[in-house]
C-alpha cells in the first residue's frame, strides 16, 4: 500500500472525511473514527502507512 498524507475535513459521528494531499478540494475518502488516532479533530493532518494513520506535527 501507497504512503499519503491526508487532512480531516469533516466529522460526522462515526466517521471523518479525509482529502488527500494531491487530491481534488471535492475529494474526500470516508473512514471510520475508530481507524484514526483519539486525538483526530478536523483540520488535523495524517500520513497513512502500512494500514496506520498517524498525526503530523
Amino acid at each position: 500500500m501507497e504512503q499519503k498524507d491526508y487532512t480531516v475535513v469533516k466529522i460526522e459521528g462515526e466517521y471523518a472525511y479525509l482529502r488527500a494531499d494531491d487530491a481534488p478540494a471535492d475529494e474526500a475518502l470516508y473512514i471510520a473514527m475508530a481507524l484514526l488516532p483519539s486525538e483526530v479533530d478536523v483540520g488535523t493532518r495524517l500520513h497513512y502507512e502500512m494500514f496506520t494513520y498517524t498525526i503530523i506535527e
